[in-house]
């Protein structure tokens, strides 16, 4: 081959290349991270439903459907819950019966389940006091409680984000349970910080906010609403009993809700990058009028690089929520 017919052939071979280019398929995110989810089901009647198979559940993140690679009906993998009482000033009225009551679950939870199950106690008014650690002793829970003394404001948030750190370290299933009256007052985190931690924690929040009376007065509304979200979001539950049997049967709840727990895990494929961080997941199952509670999403890092005057695009609040 000539010079000029070498060059010819060598510009051609190029401009194939920028042409190829040109017609570059979209890039699809393969994530290898394991996206797990505790979920519950519950009948039209309410009623907890814990035989169903993987083929009864259907998955999409973003849209885009999933394959369920882990499943576990009526998990067994060990449970660590992060509890955290609220004791700022506010709470000293009610104070009593809590802590009756949640000695009265504490029994009940390490009398029964699995051997590995352990819970943590923590205590936020002004700042955030771990005040166990991960435990199955009844006695040091209950130490942890005696300390108790209600005083100072309520750092909410910081108490979620502090504890799904904590969570985030350990195997298994992971759950916050807030007992509280509602709000937060001091946090140096904000409402999108504490629910970022949870999702990257795979955690579960249940809030149980006591409430001397129903109705209106004295009740934080906005620190009910950011409660509320936050158990919806992460597929928990949110309960507003008054003291006494009420407040029991809250935390019969939640027991019932943790010994028929299903775990779901997914790896994420097929997913083009988005422009948020937070990926939309959705869990359906296929039995009419049956409903699933499961987390609503989850954080990635695959958001594209964005042009260095631009900084990142801050989280959308909850409804009500600053």
């Amino acid at each position: 081959m000539g010079r000029i017919g070498y060059w010819l052939a060598l510009g051609a071979s190029a401009m194939a290349g920028l042409a190829l280019v040109g017609q570059e398929a979209p890039t699809f995110k393969v994530d290898v991270r394991l996206v797990k989810m505790l979920a519950t089901v519950k009948d039209p009647m309410g009623r907890l439903i814990g035989g169903l198979n993987k083929e009864d559940f259907k998955l999409t993140d973003n849209g885009v459907g999933q394959e369920i690679a882990l499943f576990e009906r009526n998990t067994e993998q060990p449970l660590s819950i992060a509890l955290l009482v609220d004791t700022s000033r506010s709470t000293e009225r009610e104070k009593r019966y809590e802590l009756d009551a949640v000695n009265r679950f504490v029994s009940t939870l390490m009398g029964e389940g699995n051997a590995r199950d352990t819970l943590a106690l923590f205590s936020f008014n002004t700042d955030v006091t771990a005040l166990t650690p991960f435990t199955r002793a009844r006695g040091v829970i209950r130490g942890g409680l005696d300390e108790l003394k209600s005083e100072g404001g309520t750092a909410l948030y910081d108490a979620i984000y502090l504890a799904s750190g904590e969570l985030r370290r350990r195997e298994g299933r992971h759950v916050v349970l807030v007992v509280s009256d509602g709000g937060d007052t001091v946090s140096k985190y904000p409402f999108q910080k504490a629910l970022e931690a949870l999702h990257n924690a795979d955690a579960v929040l249940y809030a149980i906010v006591t409430v001397p009376v129903k109705g209106e007065a004295g009740r934080n509304l906005r620190g009910e609403n950011a409660l509320i979200t936050l158990s919806t979001w992460t597929g928990g539950q949110f309960f507003m009993p008054t003291p006494g049997p009420e407040l029991d049967q809250a935390f019969q709840r939640v027991i019932g809700d943790l010994r028929t727990q299903y775990m779901i895990g997914f790896y994420p494929r097929g997913i083009a990058p988005a422009k948020e961080r937070f990926h939309k997941v959705t869990l359906e199952v296929n039995r009419p009028r049956h409903t699933v509670s499961s987390r609503n999403g989850y954080y990635s890092d695959d958001v594209p690089a964005a042009p260095a005057r631009s900084g990142p695009k801050p989280l959308e609040a909850a409804p009500g929520v600053r």
